[in-house]
């Protein structure tokens, strides 16, 4: 395993950010943490990569405990972390080669290094370009090159397309799932259920500190819920009537709008028939629905 938690607890003071939490990583895999904000995802991670030491329980990271051996562990990942931390005095090239500096790589080396990963994200031509000057979207895909100069084995991306065009998604998404068929493992958080299910082969869904669920999306998916779900969109009281009118179906409630759960979409005929002017989507259960269903819609802090 590239990463084994048992028992894991973090806490502050009286406030308690990640407790018992058990999971494993396997090599070649990329797993996800999934949860409303404050759910434990971000400390999870930062325990991980060796930036906040664990209050109890176990966490070993290539089978290294992270209390006794940080150094080691983080010269064998890479980190990609939710703020933009390049160094804007100075240019794409010199953000790279200073940091791979950091892990002792031999200058002939650290520059074949740097032009390969300038080269696999696409950013060779802006390699003199100032940190300043660069797009947002040219900035995260900098410092995904950055964590990939040390040639590391496990990658933390803290929710890597967060604020991204969709165009610069799709391409990080790809270069994600291409070092992923290298082998090298990768543990990351989003918000976004359709990156989480296009990208994770295993997810752990978090809240309150806690794991409540883990499985591949599929398998998340097929766990909770119907195959088909029915969204429509209503008035307080249209919802009330569809609710007293059809209270079989398995239903959920937000704000305008109630999500039906049903096993064909023959399960929603009745619904469509008697009121075929209201504002629907037919359309497969998907891992956003587990999400909600498990975490609840209200929205959080």
């Amino acid at each position: 395993m590239v990463i084994e938690a048992r028992a894991l607890n973090k806490r502050y003071g009286d406030i308690v950010a990640v407790e018992s939490l058990n999971f494993s990583v396997e090599k070649g895999r990329c797993y996800g943490l999934v949860g409303p904000n404050g759910a434990g995802k971000t400390t999870t991670m930062k325990m991980v990569y060796c930036i906040v030491t664990p209050t109890a329980g176990s966490l070993r990271v290539f089978g290294l405990d992270v209390r006794e051996h940080p150094r080691r562990i983080k010269a064998r990942l890479g980190v990609v972390p939710q703020e933009n931390n390049l160094d804007p005095d100075l240019t794409t090239w010199q953000n790279l080669m200073v940091y791979a500096r950091y892990f002792g790589l031999p200058r002939q080396l650290a520059r074949a290094r740097c032009r390969e990963q300038l080269d696999f994200m696409h950013l060779s031509d802006r390699a003199d370009t100032p940190v300043p000057d660069l797009s947002g979207g040219m900035k995260r895909r900098l410092i995904m090159s950055r964590a990939l100069v040390n040639d590391p084995e496990l990658i933390i991306l803290d929710e890597p397309t967060t604020g991204l065009d969709p165009q610069v998604r799709h391409l990080i998404w790809d270069k994600l799932l291409e070092l992923r068929d290298r082998g090298i493992t990768l543990l990351m958080t989003t918000h976004y259920m359709d990156e989480a299910q296009k990208l994770c082969d295993e997810i752990i869904i978090m809240d309150e500190a806690r794991r409540i669920d883990e499985g591949s999306p599929d398998d998340l998916i097929h766990r909770h819920l119907p195959p088909y779900v029915l969204e429509v969109r209503a008035g307080r009281a249209l919802a009330a009537d569809i609710r007293g009118r059809f209270p079989q179906i398995s239903h959920q409630e937000s704000g305008r709008s109630l999500y039906f759960y049903g096993g064909s979409s023959a399960d929603f005929d009745g619904i469509l028939s008697t009121w075929p002017q209201v504002e629907r989507v037919l359309r497969p259960a998907s891992l956003e629905d587990v999400f909600l269903k498990l975490t609840g819609r209200e929205i959080r802090a």
